[in-house]
C-alpha cells in the first residue's frame, strides 16, 4: 500500500511539476494574493478527477475516440492563444502592471479561467486521464486506490505550495517592471504550449 502510495505521488509530482499554463496562472494570482485558496483548491480537485477517471479506466476510452481529443485540443489551443495576448497587452502596458489590475478581478471569472486552462488543456487530460492512468496498470484493489491516492496528493501539494509560497515573491513584485517580465513569460508559455500542441495535431 505505502508503496503504490508513494510511486502515485512521485508520478503525479514529477508530471505537474513543469512551466505550464495552469501552472503560471496559479503563480499570477499567488503573487496578486487573489483568491489564492480557491484557485488552488479547484486546480487540485480538478486534478484529483482527472486521475480518478484515468485510474477508472476514461484513458482507454479517449484513445478509442481520437476525434474527441482532437476537439479538446482545438478548443484549448485558441484559449491559449487568446490568453497569451491577454498577458501580452498588460507586459506592454505600463499602466496594467499593478498589483490590483490584469487580471481576473472576481472570484467568478478567476475560476473560469482556472477551470478554462484545466479542462481545455490535452496536456493534462494525457498526463492526469492517460498517463497515470496507464501506471496504475500493475496496480489493483486497495493497492490501486493508494496509488491514485498519492498522486492526488501530490496535485494538493503542488498546487497550494505553489499559490501561497508565490507570496515571498511580493516585496520583488513591488516593481512594475517585475510584472512586465513575469507577463512576457506567460505570454511566451501560452503561445510555446499552443504552438506545441499545433504541431501535434498537425503530426498525429
Amino acid at each position: 500500500m505505502l508503496s503504490a502510495f508513494l510511486s502515485g505521488f512521485g508520478i503525479g509530482f514529477g508530471l505537474i511539476v513543469a512551466i505550464g499554463a495552469q501552472n503560471a496562472f496559479v503563480l499570477r494570482q499567488g503573487i496578486l494574493r487573489a483568491h489564492v485558496f480557491a484557485i488552488c483548491l479547484v486546480c487540485a480537485l480538478s486534478d484529483a478527477l482527472l486521475i480518478l477517471l484515468g485510474v477508472a479506466g476514461l484513458g482507454a476510452l479517449i484513445e478509442a475516440f481520437p476525434a474527441l481529443l482532437t476537439a479538446v485540443t482545438l478548443f484549448g489551443i485558441g484559449f491559449l492563444v487568446w490568453y497569451g495576448f491577454c498577458a501580452l497587452r498588460r507586459a506592454l502596458a505600463p499602466a496594467g502592471m499593478a498589483a490590483e489590475a490584469g487580471g481576473p478581478a472576481g472570484l467568478r471569472a478567476a475560476l473560469a479561467t482556472c477551470l478554462t486552462l484545466t479542462f481545455l488543456n490535452p496536456h493534462v487530460w494525457l498526463d492526469t486521464v492517460i498517463l497515470v492512468g496507464s501506471l496504475a496498470a500493475p496496480y489493483s484493489g486497495p493497492a490501486r486506490a493508494a496509488y491514485a491516492a498519492g498522486a492526488m496528493a501530490a496535485s494538493f501539494l503542488w498546487f497550494f505550495g505553489l499559490g501561497y509560497g508565490a507570496r515571498a515573491l511580493t516585496p520583488l513584485f513591488a516593481r512594475p517592471a517585475a510584472w512586465r517580465v513575469l507577463d512576457a513569460l506567460i505570454t511566451l508559455v501560452m503561445f510555446a504550449i499552443a504552438g506545441k500542441l499545433a504541431l501535434w495535431l498537425v503530426s498525429r
